[in-house]
């Protein structure tokens, strides 16, 4: 089944149409800058946007920067507070006039990774990060989604943890891969002590320069970088859509 992903992120909003069996790209990822202020509408203009230069009809997927339940969000960090309450899946559907799921975009990138990507076959627990305008989370049981962990929040040093250690905080302090392979170091082991995974899969836009940084960090658990890299956002969810298109 083809399905148009969305990635709404803080800096960007990022789609293509997915073949769901294979998770392969059918056409050019396309990037528009997310608007200035990323208020429900702008955003809704941005996919609409999308799916015009797509000329796409049938289901769609979008993963988004918050907490969301059943299509409304709980929560907006990396977005227009406005967001807060809004049924996002409804307002998409109603600017594309296509139908919609949506579900929290680091949960939507483990989805990627677990079924197609870098966690396939591995039990246990899993922990996915994506580090980028923020850091963004997600934890798989022996392969089931314990959903909207949002672990980018907790506190270290008295600090949200991805104001310390997001791929935007590393650009904004410009820091040296070393030092700022301290602050990785000091969240892995956090997140160690809060729920001991049996692996860790990085991802998100920082995994670029994977060998810039991964040489200077370890855990107890297995790591590994997302082989989905930055499109695993789009493509879990696609697949996210498809799978509760195809529920009875």
């Amino acid at each position: 089944m083809d399905v148009l992903g969305i990635d709404i992120g803080g800096s960007g909003i990022k789609g293509a149409v997915v073949d769901c069996d294979n998770g392969a790209l059918l056409t050019e990822r396309k990037r528009i800058p997310t608007p200035e202020p990323a208020t429900p509408d702008n955003v809704a203009d941005v996919v609409q946007q999308l799916v015009q230069e797509f000329a796409w009809k049938g289901l769609i997927g979008c993963g988004f920067p918050a907490v969301v339940h059943n299509g409304v969000a709980w929560s907006a960090a990396n977005i227009d507070p406005q967001w807060v309450g809004v049924n996002v899946a409804d307002l998409i559907q109603k600017h594309t006039q296509q139908k919609t799921y949506v579900l929290n975009d680091a949960d939507a990138a483990g989805i990627a990774e677990m079924r197609l990507g870098a966690g396939l076959g591995k039990n246990g627990t899993v922990l996915v990060l994506t580090f980028g305008t923020g850091i963004g989370s997600a934890v798989f049981v022996d392969g089931k989604l314990f959903p909207n962990t949002e672990f980018g929040h907790i506190e270290i040093r008295g600090k949200d943890a991805e104001k310390r250690t997001s791929d935007y905080a590393r650009q904004k302090k410009e820091l040296s891969w070393e030092k700022y392979a301290l602050r990785l170091q000091e969240y892995i082991e956090k997140m160690e002590q809060l729920i001991s995974p049996d692996h860790i899969i990085f991802g998100g836009g920082m995994i670029k320069y994977w060998d810039s940084f991964s040489m200077l960090i370890h855990a107890r658990a297995e790591i590994y970088p997302a082989k989905l890299q930055n499109l695993a956002g789009i493509i879990g969810a696609a697949i996210y859509a498809q799978e509760l298109e195809a529920k009875p």
